[in-house]
């Protein structure tokens, strides 16, 4: 994943909803050979990825949505697509209606539906895109409804898909340097081997890609906008390990750099390596591995043992040298950001470019800095209405001209050796309404009661959300998606096992975890606002007289914030100083960067308020 002079996202239309039709009667036949009532679509695919290459894209392929979360259910007679507040309305413009009836998707929509399906029926999935946790609720509500899940292989819509699908990804997988990752892979595994050899477990399988990349210290480039290579290892409780990749994959000194500690294999030797394991225990992640996975194991006479991936919370706790490169990532990409802001605020306001020429133009002034490898996602340039989408992304049918008196919503972000970057910025075009104004400053707000809290070893991101919300539900008001998740180092953009969101989650927010900061309010046809930042947890200070270790937010993201957005009065004093010192804090590590035509705009939009 390296730049060059070529564009790294394209504004094609990828698919119609008139493709629904034929791609949905195709598989109707298919599945009447098999003798199938109905078929689970998901998303994901057999690495349980949220962004999957072009081969991988089964969801869009038989509906023609596109969004990077869903499902679907198809019978006989009808078709369900499950879509979650982010995709409300591109779910319903990317699907035939005379097909597809679109749902809010859940975490129990799949099994809901099943549970409702006719006593008797036969519903089919592919074990190899489905986790075992998702696979076992989905049994559970057959068994109720007498209902047979049926496992399928080959994948009847692979089937049809036939020479039309894209080739799988074969990116070459290169070693990522020490000076980058700050712990030696030997050492890593060392580390999570000793834990599984106390707790009496043989070894572990790994199938996440973040965790492949993580662990040997290696990046690829099979997901997209993410340097993530696919393949499975599978970690020894002695420290070594085998790695299951496409032997065209290899890169020139890869070998080398994995050591005599690590045997290469190709994905075909995985089922075979298990029975080395017969009658031992062998981990599995039943969240982020497919229900295959589990079952291989089992035919192998292993004893599976489900629990999480060894890799998901070290991952997660940035160590002192990802820390310090993603800050380091963050200053450079704040002062493109800042360029690109400077542009929006003069250029654009005269000629008024439509939203792909926004987008256009931020990635290429993110080029212009020459280290970028990748963007980190593609980047959602929403003006109006369109601001209204929080997951929009603009192709060449739907493309708005911006225009004075309404507000631009850029979301991006991008990859980099050292770091990946998300960030959003919610611009004025023109004058804003005072509608604008208080609404803007009642979710800045919250962006501000979220970076300044302060709060007890073990709390999790669940018990933080509310906070991000307040200002707005006193108005009556809220956004329908998650304040916050998490974020690799030079990894997917969006990584867990933390976020910050009104559904549960148990994991605790430890030191050095990396999370978005992303209240949002979104006026249906009209508007969107958006004000996203990173940071990273950290130890706070405990105050006197306080007895619990106490952690805090340190700041990632660093660009001006739109203070022609910003209502004065409705801030407090607390919460002017916070943004009149991060302003400060921009201006000192931003403006050093930037030009001195872009660094005289700065000084105006940074001073106090």
């Amino acid at each position: 994943m390296t730049a060059d002079t070529a564009a790294f996202q394209h504004f094609d239309v990828t698919t119609q909803p008139s493709q629904g039709v034929t791609h949905i009667a195709a598989l109707r036949a298919e599945m009447r050979k098999l003798g199938l009532d109905g078929f689970i679509v998901p998303h994901e695919d057999e690495h349980q990825n949220e962004y999957l290459p072009d081969a991988n894209e089964r969801l869009a392929w038989v509906s023609g949505f596109t969004g990077s979360a869903g499902a679907a259910i198809i019978f006989m007679d009808r078709a369900i697509l499950f879509a979650d507040g982010r995709y409300t309305l591109q779910s319903r413009e990317q699907t035939d209606p005379s097909i597809f009836s679109v749902e809010d998707f859940h975490a129990g929509s799949l099994a809901e539906t099943v549970a409702k399906a006719p006593r008797g029926s036969v519903i089919g999935y592919d074990a190899a895109l489905i986790s075992p946790f998702s696979l076992n609720a989905l049994k559970g509500a057959a068994d109720s409804a007498g209902v047979t899940l049926k496992s399928v292989s080959p994948n009847p819509l692979d089937l049809v898909w036939g020479s039309a699908r894209p080739a799988q990804p074969m990116a070459l997988i290169v070693p990522q340097p020490l000076e980058y990752a700050g712990v030696a892979s030997a050492d890593k595994r060392a580390h999570l081997a000793a834990t599984l050899k106390a707790n009496g477990i043989a070894s572990a399988l790994i199938t996440a890609p973040s965790s492949l990349a993580w662990l040997f210290n290696i990046r690829g480039g099979d997901v997209i906008r993410s340097p993530l290579p696919l393949g499975q290892a599978i970690l020894k409780s002695d420290g070594s390990a085998d790695l299951f990749i496409e032997p065209a994959k290899i890169s020139d000194g890869l070998l080398e750099w994995l050591g005599n500690e690590v045997s290469v294999a190709g994905p075909g030797d995985v089922v075979p390596a298990l029975k080395a394991f017969a009658g031992q225990s062998v981990l599995i992640d039943a969240n982020l591995s497919s229900a295959y996975w589990l079952e291989a194991i089992k035919m192998a006479g292993a004893a599976p043992l489900t629990a999480d991936d060894p890799c998901l919370l070290p991952r997660a706790c940035k160590n002192d040298v990802e820390i310090a490169g993603t800050t380091a990532a963050h200053i450079r990409d704040g002062a493109l950001l800042t360029t690109f802001l400077h542009w929006v605020a003069t250029e654009a306001q005269e000629t008024l470019p439509t939203e792909i020429e926004v987008a256009q133009k931020l990635e290429s002034i993110r080029k212009s800095g020459s280290d970028i490898r990748d963007l980190s996602f593609d980047t959602i340039s929403g003006f109006g209405p369109h601001g209204a989408l929080p997951h929009y992304k603009v192709n060449v049918s739907s493309d708005l001209k911006t225009a004075k008196g309404n507000l631009l919503l850029v979301d991006s972000g991008g990859q980099f050796l050292d770091g990946t970057t998300d960030v959003t910025r919610t611009m004025a075009m023109g004058e804003p309404t005072a509608e604008h104004r208080r609404m803007f400053t009642l979710v800045l707000k919250g962006h501000i009661a979220l970076a300044t809290v302060k709060f007890p070893a073990g709390t999790t991101g669940t018990h933080l959300d509310a906070l991000a919300r307040q200002f707005l539900w006193a108005g009556g008001f809220d956004y329908d998606h998650g304040t916050g998740h998490g974020v690799g180092v030079y990894l997917g953009v969006h990584e867990g096992p933390q976020r910050i969101a009104k559904a549960l989650n148990r994991y605790a927010l430890q030191t050095g975890m990396i999370v978005s900061n992303e209240p949002g309010f979104y006026k249906a046809g009209e508007y969107g606002i958006r004000i996203e930042n990173l940071q990273y947890v950290t130890e706070a200070e405990i105050p006197a007289g306080g007895e619990r270790p106490m952690h805090r937010f340190e700041n990632l993201t660093w660009a001006p914030i739109d203070r022609n957005l910003i209502d004065v009065s409705l801030l407090t004093t607390a919460e002017r100083t916070y943004m009149d010192d991060y302003h400060a804090r921009v201006l000192e590590l931003v403006g050093p960067l930037v030009s001195d035509e872009v660094r005289a705009w700065l000084i105006e939009v940074c001073a106090p308020l």
